[in-house]
């Protein structure tokens, strides 16, 4: 799908919406209407980045960490090299031996990580980007339409 010079992409601005829930909320609502929302995007402006610490990082937690998704790893080899097992001991030693060496080495990689940051960052955190306002935008054709089908939506907040 091409943008021409004349509509900017998207298309024009039908609703305008502080949460991306409310914004999603209305397209589905348009849908419900029966409405060709294949004409209909969502476009989120002001954008910032919101970061959300978690808690602090320790050697312990990174170790534990590493761990725990060598673990992981470790388990499912295991699992594959457990296919090739003559028997049902041979199946449990591939497991077992597969997850003891990769908590093994999850750990080593957990702590050899938190090490090469010499404490320049010593917490846990997810970031995530989020927009200021969130536009509905739609096809001009299908645009007065889409605005009558909203504005009763609106009228049910």
């Amino acid at each position: 799908m091409s943008a021409s010079v004349s509509m900017p992409l998207g298309g024009v601005q039908v609703a305008s919406y502080d949460s991306y829930e409310r914004a999603q909320a209305a397209v589905d609502h348009l849908s419900d209407e029966k409405f060709p929302v294949e004409n209909v995007t969502i476009v989120g402006s002001d954008l910032r980045q919101v970061e959300k610490v978690l808690g602090r990082l320790t050697t312990g937690r990174a170790i534990a960490a590493g761990a725990a998704g060598g673990a992981w790893w470790g388990l499912f080899v295991g699992l594959l090299l457990g296919i090739f097992a003559v028997d049902g001991a041979g199946w449990i030693g591939s497991v077992l031996t597969g997850l003891l060496v990769g908590v093994v080495f999850g750990a080593l990689f957990g702590w050899m990580g938190y090490a090469a940051t010499q404490g320049k960052r010593d917490f846990t955190s997810v970031s995530r980007i989020v927009a200021n306002k969130y536009d509905v935008m739609c096809h001009p054709a299908h645009a007065e339409q889409a605005r009558e089908i909203l504005a009763r939506f609106s009228l049910r907040f």
